[in-house]
């Protein structure tokens, strides 16, 4: 039987970037912008403030975009702080790129197992699902999810009782499968 594990954020992600104030590394968002009009071109930006000094930055969503060009669903939710406009907004590498950004998920995500009934059984088949572009150690979701030591992971790995169809050192963010013989 497939079991399928989900990985979903609890938060927004902290930002990675150096305040110019403090020199410290972190900016939290809450979700919310600023939008600023000049006659017909529109600019907007997803507040951040620095987890050190409470400075303020700006991360540019749109910048000197004719207003009509701008669909009115985005605008709508511009002006409502959208919290979920934020965290796709976090996950868009066209941002990310302009803003020169990274994400911190540490403390962000959790891993939904569908309950502890997996554990006793000798072959477990698991498919893990991300629902946002989550970059985790697969090596620990699973430690996590099947209440293993790290290294007993590792060692389970090394021995052929552990397989995956990618490989399961580094992160991934997408979604893949994985059988578990104990």
């Amino acid at each position: 039987m497939l079991n399928i594990w989900v990985v979903a954020p609890t938060c927004l992600p902290l930002v990675l970037r150096r305040c110019h104030t403090c020199a410290s590394e972190r900016f939290r968002t809450s979700g919310k912008f600023r939008v600023n009009a000049h006659h017909k071109l529109i600019d907007a930006w997803l507040l951040a403030l620095c987890t050190a000094c409470g400075e303020t930055t700006k991360l540019t969503v749109l910048e000197r975009m004719h207003v009509r060009s701008v669909r009115p669903e985005l605008l709508d939710r511009l002006h409502d702080n959208d919290p979920g406009l934020a965290a796709e907004l976090l996950q868009d590498p066209v941002v990310r790129r302009r803003n020169r950004i990274a994400l911190d998920w540490d403390n962000a995500w959790r891993l939904d197992t569908g309950g502890p009934d997996h554990l006793d059984r000798e072959v477990i088949d698991v498919s893990v699902r991300f629902a946002a572009r989550i970059p985790v150690r697969p090596v620990r979701l699973i430690a996590e999810g099947c209440g293993l030591a790290r290294a007993e992971v590792e060692r389970l790995i090394t021995d052929g009782r552990l397989v995956a169809a990618v490989r399961l050192s580094g992160k991934l963010s997408g979604d893949f499968t994985f059988t578990l013989k104990r």
